[in-house]
């Protein structure tokens, strides 16, 4: 092999190593064509992208520039909120510590999947690792990631992340069920749901877990007692004035997470009804603020710092080379009875 041998011009290939000018040839493509799908620019069709990247993944294929990541665990959420980020950040901290690897962390401002532009900062940087949380990526951007060995792990996914992506949630239909029951128990038979938005997972868990607990007690859901909207004060203060203005109004109210709830009891005090007197409602999360309520809230525990430590667990393991005994894994929630919830009037 002469030194102006395309090949030989890879360096840090070692023999037998994939390049770039052996993964042009395969796909019948120009060098210049597999340099841009590698580093995620454009200018390339989208057949020829996934051809390119079927063989990246295929051989086995990984940027020289590869060999030697970043110290650190690159944190991204779909959107920053501070109570979880706070939660989910100190259980992703303490593993990185164990490693000495830092904790980096960015906003996508709402998006489910990062831009362009993130993805080749991402590039740029080269972390040990990245986890995203309620958030997703384009089997483009995975497939960028891979071929610059930057593992990828989903934490509490707003959609399917696919097989091949692990992934770290809670268990929200469990929760669902018993937040439920609890209010089942006490005697209540209209109880309503507001759900977060029903195109993400946990949204949509919670709520078969409250349709399979009414079910299961022989009182299916009735539809008009179901809302939802986004995991926000203002939607559970809307939702929740909605179902309060009913002729029949619920006499339980289990919302989508604590922020709904507190949203709810706004809509409570504003209607001249008192908590848990005449109203008895239900959160999900456990975020510190709940035991600090007037009454405190009756809420599902999700152990966001578990589920970050988890998640960075698994991501670390990737980064070493070490396959994850298994792609899902589910941490149990609890249920958490404060004064929120009483018997009906």
């Amino acid at each position: 092999m002469t030194a102006t041998d395309p090949e030989a011009r890879q360096r840090g290939r070692r023999r037998g190593e994939m390049t770039v000018a052996t993964i042009a040839r395969l796909a019948g493509v120009s060098a210049p064509t597999v340099s841009k799908v590698i580093n995620g620019r454009a200018g390339v069709a989208l057949d020829t992208r996934r051809r390119v990247e079927e063989l990246l993944r295929e051989h086995g294929y990984r940027r020289p520039d590869a060999v030697g990541p970043a110290s650190i665990l690159e944190v991204v959420f779909s959107v920053l909120e501070s109570h979880l980020a706070i939660e989910i950040m100190r259980g992703v901290e303490s593993v990185a510590r164990e490693h000495e690897l830092a904790v980096g962390f960015s906003e996508m401002r709402g998006r489910l999947a990062p831009g362009r532009g993130w993805i080749e900062q991402v590039l740029s940087r080269r972390p040990t690792a990245v986890i995203a949380v309620y958030a997703g990526f384009t089997p483009q951007q995975q497939g960028l990631l891979a071929t610059s060995a930057i593992p990828l792990v989903a934490l509490d996914p707003t959609g399917d992340p696919g097989h091949a992506i692990p992934s770290v949630g809670a268990t929200n239909w469990s929760g669902g069920v018993a937040a439920t029951r609890h209010l089942l128990d006490l005697g209540h038979r209209r109880i309503a749901k507001i759900s977060g938005p029903l195109g993400f997972l946990c949204s949509r868990a919670r709520l078969d877990g409250y349709r399979a607990a009414m079910d299961a007690a022989g009182m299916p859901a009735d539809p008009a007692l179901v809302r939802d909207g986004a995991f926000a004060f203002e939607d559970g203060l809307a939702r929740g004035a909605e179902l309060l203005a009913l002729p029949d109004r619920p006499t339980a109210i289990f919302a989508g997470n604590d922020l709904q709830a507190l949203g709810v009891f706004e809509a409570a005090r504003r209607a001249g009804l008192r908590v848990p007197q005449d109203l008895s409602v239900v959160g999900f999360d456990d975020l510190e603020f709940t035991r600090w309520c007037g009454p405190p809230l009756t809420t599902v525990r999700q152990p966001l710092s578990d589920m970050g430590a988890a998640a960075a667990e698994l991501a670390v393991g990737l980064a070493s080379g070490q396959p994850p005994a298994q792609t899902r894994v589910e941490l149990a929630t609890t249920l958490v009875v404060r004064e929120s919830t009483a018997p009906p009037a």
